[in-house]
């Protein structure tokens, strides 16, 4: 619930008691004594589905003109006639299906606050994506999970929203400026730290072992349900807002769509690998697309429109033209997605048939100790690389079975069907004498 105070012009006090005492809406009036032309201050308490259809019809007799209205929220009421508005307000939210949206007002001073100054902005971006870098080169979940709960992504994507459906175009652009300013920022930060930690040989490791790492390796090539983190948080995030809880989680879920693959990015910069995250980046721009993409229409479907009527059209024609571009530009990068998620599981088949065809070339007494693949190519990746590494007893000699196996690994591959595919596969065979122990 919530209280509204209007301080009312002198000449329109009959008309907002005649707006208050229609609606059946309890209210107190204090004389205005501070001599500036002002009739009276009106207190009064709404449920918070009432405060929009009330403030509009109160800006109908025009208390907005020359005056300002201060709506804060109630922890309690209790009065006969408000558990009365309470009730009529209950039944026709359930008509509308908007539940307990809060006021247009709300939601624009909401999004306003949650998108920060540019300063403070600067500063917990970089921050989380210096965390999240660090998080990912320690292979520690931990780590990339602390480096989302103080990332502050969620305000921009808001704004950019509210400000569309709204017709605020300076909210908007705000939004997009900022969104555009963390993305550049974050994968710099994160490239940064990165040659950092590697010039100093903080973190003495190969581009390839770097890739081999948990944490990066995950998000190397990402599928079509990583878009389902993005398409969710949107929608999570433009409810939240609109019915006044706390976004603090909503912001955490947003930060998990975007935090990590930047950093990936920045990492794959700082290593002199940038074709190798190419997939990352397209994640990034897929998340940011989807987010902005699904809190547009999920704050429209709630039934939030500029403040003046005339502009609704406006504010129409504007949304459904960013929605059209949103959409056509995410449906591109999610063909991408999908190509990652055929080569996931393409080469999930190669190396599995590669296992069973080496371990029925080798003799009993040899064992397949590890098969290491190395892909290349975009989007669709191909292996370049494959290290076999057979274990043999001490005292028998290398199993024979070389050329064999690189025969087999060879036909196994499959076709290269990406412009920048290689046709060639590297097999190396590497032999470790392996002890067993009785017992």
């Amino acid at each position: 619930m919530r209280l509204v105070q209007v301080k009312v012009p002198s000449g329109k006090r009959e008309a907002v008691l005649d707006v208050l005492d229609d609606e059946g809406v309890d209210y107190a009036v204090t004389d205005e004594s501070s001599g500036r032309n002002d009739d009276a201050v009106v207190t009064f308490p709404l449920p918070i589905a009432a405060v929009e259809p009330i403030l509009d019809e109160l800006r109908g007799v025009g208390i907005e003109r020359d005056s300002y209205t201060v709506v804060v929220q109630a922890e309690t009421v209790v009065s006969e006639q408000f558990e009365a508005l309470e009730e009529r307000y209950e039944v026709e939210e359930e008509e509308t299906g908007n539940g307990d949206r809060i006021a247009r007002e709300e939601l624009v001073a909401r999004a306003d606050e949650m998108a920060p100054t540019v300063r403070p902005y600067v500063l917990m971006t970089a921050v989380s994506a210096i965390v999240a870098t660090a998080g990912l080169l320690l292979d520690s979940p931990a780590v990339v999970v602390g480096s989302m709960v103080i990332a502050p992504l969620i305000g921009p994507a808001m704004a950019a929203s509210v400000g569309t459906v709204v017709d605020d175009s300076e909210m908007a652009l705000r939004g997009v400026k900022l969104q555009a300013l963390g993305a550049v920022l974050a994968v710099g930060a994160a490239a940064l730290f990165a040659i950092l930690v590697r010039v100093t040989n903080v973190v003495p490791l190969t581009a390839e072992e770097v890739f081999a790492i948990g944490e990066v390796r995950e998000r190397l090539a990402p599928d079509v349900l990583s878009l389902v983190i993005a398409l969710g948080a949107g929608a999570a995030g433009a409810v939240s807002l609109a019915s006044g809880v706390s976004s603090a989680l909503v912001g955490v879920m947003i930060a998990a769509a975007l935090v990590p693959p930047t950093a990936v990015v920045g990492i794959g910069i700082a290593w002199g690998e940038p074709q190798s995250v190419i997939g990352s980046a397209v994640l990034v721009l897929v998340n940011i697309l989807a987010i902005n993409l699904v809190a547009l229409v999920v704050l429209w479907r709630m039934g939030y429109r500029p403040k003046l009527w005339f502009r609704e059209d406006e504010a129409r024609s504007a949304t459904i033209k960013r929605i059209a571009a949103l959409a056509v530009v995410l449906l591109l990068l999610t063909s991408l997605l999908g190509a990652f998620t055929y080569s996931s599981y393409r080469t999930a088949d190669f190396e599995s048939d590669t296992t069973a065809a080496i371990e029925s070339e080798l003799p009993p007494e040899a064992t397949l100790l590890n098969l290491d693949v190395t892909y290349e190519g975009f989007p669709l990746q191909t292996p370049r690389t494959v290290v076999v590494t057979v274990g043999y007893p001490p005292s028998a000699s290398p199993p024979p079975v070389a050329e064999r196996i690189r025969d087999r690994v060879s036909a196994l591959a499959p076709e290269p069907l990406g412009p920048f595919d290689e046709t060639d596969v590297d097999v190396e065979i590497r032999y470790v004498a392996v002890e067993r122990a009785n017992g």
